[in-house]
């Protein structure tokens, strides 16, 4: 695959011969407003540039394919059903409605542009998975066909077709300082209606036009989605998004620095505004500008200064590793050094991510993290990390397996960061330190009591302090003592940690000191390496946790 070239804005295919009705409906045409992972109206230049032109038609599909792919999960679905209900209100409020179409974009595009033909297609750009990926080229390719203008405005600061890295960080700074998109006053907005012909009465398989509630969606198991969805997630919608961020930009950002990288401390430190910002609730142009400009109001000394000034940080290391996948969507399936392949691909045991998904490795820290996950579709930054490191190195698993599992388990799965950190935890990047994260040393770093682990894993709760982090490593009769059976109620961990981990980075070493594979890094280092921050390299504390990967890029 090359670099995404999605977008239609330029050398559009000359329109084909149409017939007289056909040309009398385009003369009254409309423009459609195509929602997808950008589900709000606050900030969205796609819906604000519609309004201005004229009429529209704002939908959401939902399309089985994309649903269909190994990376989406329930959780996804019904958080994105939630924020387009909200979605809907808002737009019943201007005298519009969300409309809900189920289908193939490409299929759903035909069929409407047949029966009331549209002249421009407004959408944010998206740089997704390689499903959404293909998807939107065909759009551009249907669009090309029928003369329409597809209009695709940034969505984040990442630039499509960037010809120079050294360019980005101007480009994303001048992205967040525009000014937010803005619609028409109301009154001189205007809607166009779903073609009746298009009813479900008329054959369509769509939900009836009307209020979006569940029951006319899709059900997530129709779609093949699994049934199951973390209990205790965040919910959906940009009014429980905008409540989020005020109460950290208000209070919880005075505990952002140090409290991000403890896995006690970071639900309520980091700012929770991951799902938000991966499903559109927000856009990152007003997070950033709302950050700024509270940074800007507090006093010289109020913590809550700097802790937002290290999430402004996070927000631009966002954008890059989304930048990265714009620029090298083949980095969701292959390394993104080519001399790494080989290295685990086809070397690589099933048990040990079947382990690791069922937070059964027996290092308690790693399962403690997997019972979190599996309730509430979140851990924090240096939890993932260290759940990819320990895949990666003493269970060597592939990243690609574990990042499939993860996607499906975060809840704000970011195509573009997710597979970017997948393959700089596990050392193909090339350019990238290596970084092996050993899980009793964070355990006693960041959990030294136990508390976390104790909460998530009640097995442990029995268990002496001494032997807390190391479980396998209790006596027999200290075990049955406390009425424990290891390897039941515990499970024992199935490769000896420290062996394990040696020889993993043994192997990831001797390929990186090969003179081919040291050779290849420039190349890589100039397409993706990052570049001056755009706060300034002031807070050097920052600026090094930055380039250790330090980064809460979950925000």
């Amino acid at each position: 695959m090359h670099e995404r070239d999605a977008g239609v804005d330029r050398g559009l295919a000359r329109e084909e011969p149409c017939t007289r009705a056909q040309a009398e409906a385009r003369a009254v045409s409309y423009g459609l407003v195509w929602f997808k992972r950008d589900l709000r109206l606050a900030d969205h230049a796609a819906f604000a540039a519609a309004a201005r032109r004229g009429p529209m038609l704002c939908v959401l599909m939902v399309e089985p394919s994309l649903w269909a792919q190994p990376d989406a999960a329930r959780q996804h679905y019904e958080f994105m059903l939630e924020s387009a209900r909200e979605l809907h209100v808002e737009l019943s409020r201007l005298g519009g409605r969300l409309h809900l179409l189920v289908g193939e974009a490409v299929e759903v595009l035909d069929r409407l542009h047949a029966v009331a033909p549209f002249d421009t297609l407004h959408s944010h750009e998206e740089t997704g998975n390689a499903a959404s990926y293909a998807r939107d080229r065909a759009v551009a390719r249907w669009c090309r066909a029928r003369g329409v203008r597809w209009h695709e405005p940034a969505q984040f600061g990442v630039v499509r077709r960037l010809d120079d890295r050294d360019r980005w960080q101007a480009a994303w700074e001048a992205h967040v300082a525009a000014p937010q998109a803005m619609p028409p006053e109301p009154s001189r907005i205007a809607f166009a209606a779903l073609p009746a012909a298009l009813h479900p009465r008329a054959g369509m398989a769509w939900p009836q036009p009307g209020a979006i509630v569940a029951a006319r969606a899709p059900e997530a198991v129709a779609l093949g989605l699994d049934a199951f969805q973390p209990p205790r997630r965040q919910r959906g919608g940009r009014r429980a998004a905008l409540e989020v961020l005020h109460d950290f930009l208000d209070a919880r950002s005075g505990q952002y620095r140090g409290g991000i990288s403890s896995p006690l401390k970071a639900p309520t430190a980091c700012s929770r505004l991951s799902p938000y910002l991966a499903w559109g609730c927000l856009s990152l142009r007003e997070v950033v500008q709302a950050s700024r400009a509270r940074v800007a109001a507090l006093p010289e000394g109020d913590r809550r200064r700097a802790g937002l000034s290290a999430f402004l940080s996070r927000l631009y290391w966002h954008c890059h590793f989304i930048q990265k996948l714009e620029s090298e969507p083949a980095l969701e399936f292959r390394n993104l050094h080519r001399g790494y392949d080989g290295l685990r691909e086809d070397d690589w045991n099933p048990a040990h991510l079947d382990a690791l998904v069922a937070g059964r490795t027996g290092w308690p820290l790693v399962d403690a993290c997997v019972a979190m996950l599996r309730e509430t579709g979140w851990i924090n930054f240096r939890m993932r990390a260290m759940l990819v490191s320990v895949a990666a190195y003493p269970l060597w698993l592939h990243w690609r397996e574990v990042g499939l599992w993860l996607a499906r388990a975060f809840l704000d799965y970011e195509p573009g960061i997710h597979w970017s950190q997948l393959q700089m935890q596990s050392g193909t990047t090339g350019i990238n330190t290596t970084r092996v994260y050993n899980p009793i040393k964070q355990a006693r770093d960041h959990d030294p009591n136990g508390v976390f682990v104790r909460r998530w894993l009640p097995a442990l709760r029995r268990v002496p302090d001494t032997w807390l982090f190391e479980p396998w490593r209790m006596p027999a009769d200290v075990a049955a003592r406390h009425g424990l059976r290891l390897g039941e109620d515990i499970a024992l961990p199935p490769v000896e940690l420290a062996a394990a981990t040696r020889a993993a980075k043994a192997r990831v070493h001797a390929l990186r000191a090969q003179p081919e594979v040291r050779a290849a890094k420039a190349a890589i280092v100039e397409r993706h390496g990052s570049r001056k921050r755009p706060e300034g390299r002031r807070r050097k504390a920052s600026a090094s946790a930055a380039s250790a990967g330090q980064l809460d890029l979950g925000f």
